[in-house]
């Protein structure tokens, strides 16, 4: 059995070039930031994810941006016909995908609570569809929506799991306004 040398210094270089280091691999996120009025403001698409500064609520900023959407929605009502919102809501899915996943990615967390344009766009969808609705309807949507969008009983809860990014932040708000509007239907056939 023959035995190969020992290698010195002049061994260890490959054509007269030392051999490549392994690379460690990269952090996919950098170390999470906290959203504030500051990043808030350093781009306009932050201003849009966290809901003009809804998501900031140091508590609850899901529900805060839910709020937000439904005073919007009685102000927009004003000047929007139904197919405008319905444009203004699938656009709002569409951009939210980048606008979410772009705000999440520089805060360095998959799916950040400050991020409330998700809840936004959805609530959104829930309002127009139970139009014409009394205050105290709208009310019972907002509970039921916020419900399911914090518990998120099965399904909602899979999709939150397993759908990153932007889309996954919109699409699992978007089974939650599923949700709400079918306990809506369901107890307006009972009544």
């Amino acid at each position: 059995m023959q035995t190969d040398p020992p290698l010195g210094p002049a061994d260890e270089l490959i054509d007269g070039q030392p051999p490549k280091q392994p690379q460690e691999p990269s952090a996919p996120n950098p170390r999470p930031r906290r959203a504030t009025a500051r990043f808030m403001l350093s781009h306009p698409l932050h201003m849009l994810s966290l809901g003009f500064g809804s998501g900031l609520s140091p508590f609850a900023p899901g529900t805060f941006g839910t709020l937000f959407a439904w005073a919007s929605f009685i102000v927009l009502s004003r000047y929007l016909t139904v197919t405008e919102w319905g444009l203004l809501i699938a656009f709002g899915f569409v951009g939210g995908i980048a606008l979410c996943g772009f705000t999440a990615k520089k805060l360095g967390i998959d799916d950040p609570s400050p991020v409330v344009w998700d809840e936004i766009v959805a609530f959104w969808l829930v309002l127009l569809m139970v139009t014409p609705a009394t205050l105290t309807e709208q009310l019972w949507a907002f509970i039921v929506f916020r419900f399911f969008d914090m518990v998120k009983p099965p399904p909602i809860g899979y999709f939150d799991r397993r759908l990153k990014g932007g889309f996954g932040i919109m699409f699992d708000d978007l089974v939650a306004a599923f949700f709400t509007l079918l306990v809506i239907a369901l107890w307006r056939m009972s009544v």
